[in-house]
């Protein structure tokens, strides 16, 4: 089954700068990476292009174990679009083999769109491992769900939701309670402007929420959403807050897998581990970061046969 969609979710589809890119961690929680989707689509086929450098290997790692994944459109600034929609697409992630320059090239259009022009000389050779040390994710799309900014349920293009929710899932060995600061993670919320949170649903496949801070206690961050309802009961998920400028020079992610516990309107969440950076807004030390700051993981990728 092909799924289609509407004009006005093609808008954003083609318009957004950047995206929540959702996958399924081997203990069956989430992760939530900002990713830039550079307005990747075909329509006809039912599918959506991303790509990412290898420098950056831990999301190829787990699409090789699970390609279940999710895309949440749900920030509109340094973009095209101004629909007040949320858009999250489902589906089903293949990940090319090995980088294809010559596809790089053809989509520098939509590259300097989103990302501005790709530099040269010097900087440029330091940017190689960003620019073309990279592989197309497409993904084929199960589901479209689109939310209106209410507690309504979403509109569904594709497969029909599942008719239950997704069952509790068993705690972890190590405890369920916060072994990161829960103050700081507070802080990210209140500060950042973006925050989303993935679980898995009762099919499988990932599902995103914005959500919000309503402060914290030594059980953890309570959250809340206008987007549907969360699943009741205790289960793996993963929290990500983030920001970024125009071209993502300059962004922020602040990255968390953790335990949600939902008990009707109550929604707790006890972050277990942390990732992150922030990075300049200069264009010039955004470049020397990235180009350094990838070397290591391309290396990794080499260990992992991901890179040749």
């Amino acid at each position: 089954m092909t799924v289609t969609w509407d004009d006005d979710i093609d808008d954003i589809i083609t318009g957004d700068a950047a995206v929540g890119f959702a996958s399924v961690t081997p203990a069956g929680g989430v992760v939530i990476m900002p990713m830039a989707p550079l307005g990747l689509r075909d329509r006809e086929a039912g599918t959506v292009t991303i790509t990412t450098s290898l420098g950056l290997p831990k999301k190829l790692v787990r699409l090789r174990k699970n390609p279940s994944v999710a895309l949440a459109y749900h920030a509109r600034e340094h973009g095209f679009s101004s629909s007040p929609l949320y858009v999250v697409l489902q589906g089903t992630a293949m990940v090319d083999p090995e980088p294809d320059r010559e596809w790089l090239e053809s989509i520098t259009p939509e590259w300097e769109r989103f990302l501005g022009p790709r530099k040269t000389g010097v900087l440029g050779r330091l940017m190689d491992i960003y620019y073309w040390e990279r592989v197309a994710i497409r993904i084929q799309v199960r589901r479209v769900l689109v939310h209106d900014g209410t507690s309504a349920p979403p509109r569904v293009m594709g497969e029909d939701l599942p008719s239950g929710a997704p069952a509790p899932q068993s705690p972890p060995s190590g405890g369920t309670g916060p072994r990161v600061d829960t103050k700081k993670v507070t802080a990210h919320l209140d500060r950042l402007p973006h925050s989303l949170l993935g679980w898995v649903g009762a099919d499988g496949l990932p599902m995103v929420a914005r959500v919000r801070g309503l402060g914290d206690d030594q059980s953890g961050v309570r959250l809340t959403t206008t987007d549907g309802v969360l699943p009741a009961g205790g289960r793996r998920a993963g929290l990500t807050s983030h920001s970024f400028q125009r071209h993502m020079v300059g962004q922020e992610q602040r990255v968390h897998t953790g335990w949600l516990e939902v008990d009707g309107d109550r929604a707790i969440y006890a972050p277990h581990t942390k990732a992150g950076h922030a990075l300049p807004g200069s264009s010039t030390l955004f470049a020397v970061g990235a180009g350094v700051g990838m070397r290591p993981g391309y290396k990794k990728a080499k260990e992992l046969g991901l890179a040749t």
